[in-house]
Parts: C-alpha cells; sequence; structure tokens
C-alpha cells in the first residue's frame, strides 16, 4: 500500500521543510538638523542632501526642503530619499521608505512617522512626502531642542522570491546572560563585596576576572584584594554606576533606566570611565556609542575631553568633524566645557585648529585651480 509521506527504514517518518522567501535587505539613515533657524533661510523647492549612504549595495542620499517642494507646501518640511547610483538598462531597484521624527529618547514618533508604499527607483529615482510635518507643529513641539531635531530613515529593499531549505530543528538564541544575571541577582556562592556609594554589592572574583583582565590582576594576582576577606571600598564612583557596571559585566547588557536626555548623557559619561578604568572594550564603545548621538554645542566640549582623556578615538573624530563647522565652534566656545578643554586637553586645541585650517586651505586650493 503506497502513502504520501517518505518512510525511513526503521518505520519512523521521516521529514524536511522548505521556504519560499520573499527577500529583503533593511537599512537605516539618522539625519540630525543641527541649527533648524539657520536651514529655514533655504527657499521654497530648494533642498539641502544629507551625506551619501549605503543600504542594500545601493548609495542613497536624503533631501531635506526646510520651506516645502513646492510653493503648495511652502508651510511644511519635505523629505525624500534619491537613489544616487546608475542604473543598468532593465534593473529595477524596488524599495519601501519610512520617515520618522525622532524623540528626545530616541524612539520614533507615531504621530510623525510616514512609510511609502513600495517604489520603483529605476523609474523615479526620489521618492518621498511634500508634507512630513508643518514647520509649526515641529517649532511648538518638545523634539525641536537646542535649534534641532532628527529623522530616521529606514530603507527596506525588496529582492527577488527564491526557494530555500528550512532546518527541522529550531536552535534558541544564547541565554547565558540571563543565567549569569540570575546568578548575581540571588547571590549565590558570592565572594567578594563592595561599597560603593554607601551602598554594599556582592559578586563573583570568578567571573568578574574573566570579563576584565583589571579584575583579574587584582583578585588573582599580588595586589591585597587577591588575599583580603574585607569589603573593597570604591570612593570615587557613584552606587548607580557601579550597579550598571556589574549588570553589564554579568549579562552583557545594561540595566533599562528611565532617565532624562541630560541624566542618560551624564550616565553615558560616568560609565565610560568606569568602563576605561577596569578595561571593558565593549561597554566603552557602547557609551561612547550614546555620546556621539549626543553631541550638540552645549556638550561637545566635555564630550571631547573625555574622549581624549579616556582614549574613544571615534568619539574624539565625531567630535572634530562637529567642530569643523565654524558656526558649531563659534558656539561650542561659549559653553562652560571649552574652558576645561582648553587648560586640561591642550593636544586637541591643535586638533581642533588642523580640523578648521586644513579644509580652508584645501577649498583655497581647489578655487585657484
Amino acid at each position: 500500500m503506497s502513502t504520501s509521506s517518505s518512510v525511513s527504514f526503521d518505520g519512523v517518518p521521516s521529514g524536511s521543510a522548505s521556504s519560499i522567501v520573499a527577500g529583503a535587505v533593511c537599512g537605516y539613515h539618522l539625519l540630525k538638523i543641527d541649527g533648524y533657524s539657520r536651514t529655514k533661510e533655504v527657499p521654497n523647492g530648494k533642498w539641502i542632501d544629507s551625506c551619501p549612504f549605503r543600504v542594500g549595495g545601493r548609495t542613497w542620499h536624503v533631501r531635506y526642503y526646510p520651506n516645502g517642494d513646492t510653493s503648495e507646501y511652502v508651510d511644511s518640511i519635505s523629505l525624500y530619499l534619491t537613489l544616487d547610483d546608475t542604473l543598468a538598462k532593465g534593473e529595477t531597484v524596488k524599495a519601501r521608505v519610512k520617515f520618522s521624527l525622532i524623540d528626545q529618547n530616541g524612539k520614533p514618533v507615531p504621530l510623525h512617522t510616514l512609510t511609502t508604499s513600495t517604489k520603483d527607483f529605476s523609474v523615479f529615482k526620489s521618492w518621498g512626502f511634500s508634507k512630513f510635518m508643518k514647520t509649526e507643529d515641529l517649532e511648538k513641539s518638545e523634539h525641536l531642542k537646542h535649534d534641532s531635531f532628527a529623522v530616521k530613515i529606514d530603507v527596506t529593499i525588496m529582492s527577488e522570491f527564491h526557494a530555500q531549505e528550512t532546518p527541522s530543528i529550531l536552535v534558541p538564541s544564547s541565554d547565558m546572560h540571563r543565567h549569569f544575571g540570575d546568578l548575581l541577582l540571588s547571590k549565590a556562592g558570592v565572594d567578594v563585596e563592595f561599597r560603593v556609594g554607601g551602598e554594599a554589592f556582592s559578586a563573583h572574583r570568578s567571573v568578574l576576572a574573566a570579563r576584565s583582565s583589571v579584575f583579574r590582576a587584582e583578585f588573582f594576582g599580588t595586589m591585597k584584594e587577591a588575599t583580603t576577606n574585607e569589603a573593597i571600598c570604591i570612593d570615587d564612583m557613584e552606587a548607580q554606576v557601579f550597579n550598571a557596571l556589574l549588570t553589564f559585566m554579568y549579562t552583557d547588557t545594561l540595566p533599562d533606566m528611565k532617565q532624562q536626555e541630560q541624566e542618560e548623557s551624564a550616565m553615558a559619561q560616568h560609565l565610560l570611565v568606569a568602563a576605561d578604568r577596569y578595561d571593558l572594550e565593549r561597554l566603552k564603545l557602547i557609551c561612547a556609542d550614546k555620546l556621539c548621538k549626543q553631541v550638540d554645542t552645549s556638550s561637545v566640549a566635555t564630550i571631547l575631553a573625555l574622549a581624549e582623556q579616556h582614549h574613544c578615538h571615534e568619539l574624539k573624530a565625531a567630535c572634530l568633524v562637529f567642530l569643523s563647522s565654524p558656526t558649531n565652534l563659534d558656539a561650542a566656545m561659549k559653553s562652560e566645557g571649552f574652558e576645561f578643554l582648553t587648560k586640561n586637553c591642550p593636544g586637541v586645541m591643535k586638533d581642533i585648529l588642523v580640523s578648521q585650517v586644513v579644509p580652508s586651505l584645501l577649498g583655497k586650493r581647489k578655487s585657484k585651480a
């Protein structure tokens, strides 16, 4: 008797699975408008281009119309995604674009989030919205802060349908971080105590040593912490910062801290210092990335000094790019942090000078050519 299912030699049905996949490649670009009031000087119908960026092997840029793309939308902000690549004959690029105003916590604002349908960029190279939002709505909102706001552009590029085999066994993602987090919370087997900001924290020497070369040297080297049973006092760190540091060392993530933007920036700065102190490079980069998104004319001097003192090359580079604008530099020099920067980081002043002079000299050479 025949059946529709295949049967293995031991009588147990065997099986397999496959999928038909509607493929897509996703990416995003974060566009920050710093000095919004100055951009309003751009006439209706004129635009400012973002830096080019890559998604799905293609090069794109965003067109920002501060006063609308046509006279009909002079009271609105217009946004378009533009494909930069030259396409071969018969080549198509189909994509969907979502434009989202970003709030002060880095989250999309639902009321000001618009998504296009799937568009063929080989027909028209720019797609977007003439009326992304009214300028009046932006100027009255809390999302315009320090004369700046940000828009996230999510790009989804559609690819051809294809079939592929599907694994029959689904392996769950690693939950090691959860187990170590539970170990920290339970305090089972703890063998070291810290006193930080008047609070006590218990931990496991072996876990801290595995995560940090500094703790490894303290606990398993010749330092007194290797033999003492007394609590280790850390006097130059806040308890909240040490708690976040400890949580990261056990779980590789930061605890959920609901903070205002200014408090979040302060915490990121303190954590970056702690990460550098205990040789936690990944945490250091996480903090640097958070601070990089918070650079403005009032904070850039403080963040640049921090980047210089703790060898954060990527963060320092981001600050110098921001200060390469004469307008930004002029405003930053009036901030409280700039005096500290000049006194304590003299080498940075040379870098700032180079960022100002070199582009100027290059511009003169090009004009002579």
